[in-house]
Formats: C-alpha cells, sequence, structure tokens
C-alpha cells in the first residue's frame, strides 16, 4: 500500500507564501496547455482545508464547500464547466470538519506540459484556507473515492480546565479530566471487521451503504492536555468516526465502562447508542489525515508532465541600503 500524504507535521495548517489572483500569469499558464483530442486527462489533486466556515466537502453554491471553491477556480482556469471536470473527493467531509490530506481527481480534454503554473494559479485563485498540496498527473484506473483502500482520520481533543484559544478551531474542549488508558482500552475494541451500523446516522445520499468496516488500527496519544485519537480504516459510514469517539469521551469521563463498546456493535441499532451519548462528537475537531491506495492506482502515465508539489520562491538579486 502506499499513502498520498506524508504524516501530519506538527502545525496543522501552516500558510506559506500565497499567491493572489493578480500575480499569475493566464499567458504563461496556456503557454504551457497542450490540445489534444485523444480522449480524457485525469489529474489527481491532494488538498488541504480548515473547514471552519465552510458547509463540508459537497457542492452547493450558497453557503460555500470546498467543492464549490474548487471548481470556481478550475472553471476559471480551464475554461470547462463543472460537468466536464467531473470533480470528485475521496470523503465527503462535514460542516466544520478539516483536512490535511483530502484526494480528489478531475479530467480534462487536454494535456499539460507543465503542472507549477497550473499548481500555482489553483492556489492563487483559492481562498487562503484552501490550499492544493500537490498537483499530479493519475492513470485512467484513478479514483479518488473508490480507489480508496484506507482512510486516516484525526479527533484532537484538548482536555483541561479551560480551553487554549490557540486550538480553539481545530481541537474539542473537555473540562472533564478524562482517563485516556480506559479510552485506549475502550478503542482497540473497535480494531477489526465489524457491522457499524449502531454508529452510522441515517443518510439519503448513498442509499443503503456496506454497515461491514474493518478498523486496522485506533491509537489514543495523549500529548500533554491534547488527546489525539487517530483511527485507520477501509472506509466509514456517515458520521461514524464522530459517534465512536462522543461513546469514547464518555468512557474518559469513566461515566462507562470499555465493555459497552462490543455491546452496542452487537445491536446494531443506532438507538441503542443514543441511550448513552445523543450527539456525534463536534466536527471542528476532526480532520482527514490521509488516504491511502494501491501502489498500481497511484502510478503515472506515460509521458506524463512532472508532479507539482509547489515551488519555493528565491530570490534573484539581493539590494542592500547605501548608508
Amino acid at each position: 500500500m502506499s499513502c498520498v500524504t506524508p504524516a501530519l507535521p506538527p502545525s496543522l495548517f501552516t500558510n506559506g507564501y500565497l499567491s493572489s489572483p493578480q500575480n499569475i500569469s493566464m499567458t504563461n499558464l496556456n503557454s504551457s496547455v497542450k490540445v489534444s483530442g485523444s480522449g480524457a486527462y485525469k489529474w489527481r489533486l491532494v488538498i488541504a482545508y480548515d473547514g471552519t466556515r465552510f458547509a463540508g466537502w459537497q457542492y452547493q453554491e450558497s453557503p460555500p464547500t470546498i467543492q464549490s471553491m474548487l471548481e470556481k477556480a478550475l472553471i476559471q482556469i480551464t475554461e470547462l464547466g463543472r460537468k466536464e471536470l467531473q470533480l470528485i473527493g475521496a470523503g465527503r467531509t462535514d460542516a466544520g470538519v478539516h483536512a490535511w490530506g483530502q484526494v480528489a481527481h478531475f479530467v480534462t480534454p487536454f494535456n499539460y506540459t507543465s503542472l507549477d503554473s497550473f499548481h500555482a494559479a489553483l492556489n492563487g485563485l483559492l481562498p487562503k484556507d484552501i490550499r492544493v498540496r500537490e498537483l499530479s498527473a493519475a492513470v485512467p484506473e484513478f479514483h479518488a473515492r473508490f480507489s480508496a483502500s484506507s482512510k486516516v482520520y484525526r479527533y484532537q481533543i484538548y482536555n483541561d480546565t479551560f480551553m487554549d484559544p490557540f486550538q480553539r478551531h481545530w481541537a474539542y474542549h473537555c473540562a472533564y479530566k478524562l482517563n485516556a488508558s480506559k479510552m485506549r482500552e475502550a478503542a482497540n475494541l473497535f480494531v477489526g471487521k465489524h457491522d457499524f451500523s449502531a454508529f452510522a446516522n441515517a443518510t439519503r445520499e448513498d442509499g443503503v451503504p456496506d454497515p461491514l468496516k474493518t478498523i486496522s488500527r485506533f491509537d489514543v496519544i495523549q500529548m500533554g492536555s491534547l488527546l489525539q485519537l487517530e483511527v485507520e480504516g477501509s472506509g466509514f459510514l456517515y458520521r461514524q468516526v464522530r459517534n465512536m469517539v462522543a461513546l469514547l469521551i464518555q468512557i474518559g469521563k469513566e461515566a462507562l465502562d470499555s465493555d459497552i463498546v462490543p455491546m452496542i456493535l452487537e445491536t446494531k441499532d443506532r438507538r441503542v447508542l443514543a441511550k448513552y451519548t445523543s450527539l456525534p462528537a463536534s466536527p471542528h475537531g476532526l480532520c482527514l489525515v490521509s488516504v491511502k491506495y494501491k501502489e498500481d492506482h497511484l502510478k503515472l502515465p506515460l509521458d506524463c508532465p512532472v508532479t507539482s508539489s509547489g515551488r519555493h520562491h528565491t530570490i534573484t538579486k539581493c539590494k542592500l541600503p547605501f548608508y
């Protein structure tokens, strides 16, 4: 297996130099396009975003979503319509949920000989709380959602008497002293292949999804006042991660024993979970860290442009003041 994104850095959302649309030369960008009638070309994006002010990933015009903002930028650059671009994300994160390693793909009827200018233009047109970290060509078989072998989510809890103001947008505040050992013991009971119907909220989007999911790991990491709950699985049902976290918080408060986990799983009934925790954990503590794919789906096509991870700005001449 191969992961599209590296490990999460110490700073979740680090802003580098942010280009502006005014600094982008569309003439230079268009010169890197090679028009071809040989069919569609597929492109893969790795995206980071602060989901605080967005109504989730899924497209809608108002209020703004991550997909709608990306599509607006892509439409302006490629001069293609939404239906032609066919932008699809790996995970449809909820309102307020963040991402460090969201993956998406789109198609164009033409190829690019270079991706650096395209990448710079895209980030220049996007708001500062959305950044494309990587842009690369993709093989026709690649699908951001259906080619995924696993996803990694991280939920952050700030466990202290008062909230760190610098963490308020990216961590849930719990003033109750949590027992991390109890939470770790309970989290391990989620590992394996289970029917997670009891931990899924109803959704009308996908009909009846397969409730059988495999959790390969569920780590509880304590770093001072910050608790990180990191879970990796083959897939997740609607709000499954936030419902599991909500139960673990109750166990951490020592209001429930860890053996409640297999008991609720066995019922396959969301109403049973509601007796112990009525609401999912708050969305702002959750982040989609990475999406993993099979190696053959990550191969680059023949004669494709070099993958762009952005480019550093350099100073060619330093002018010192005269004294």
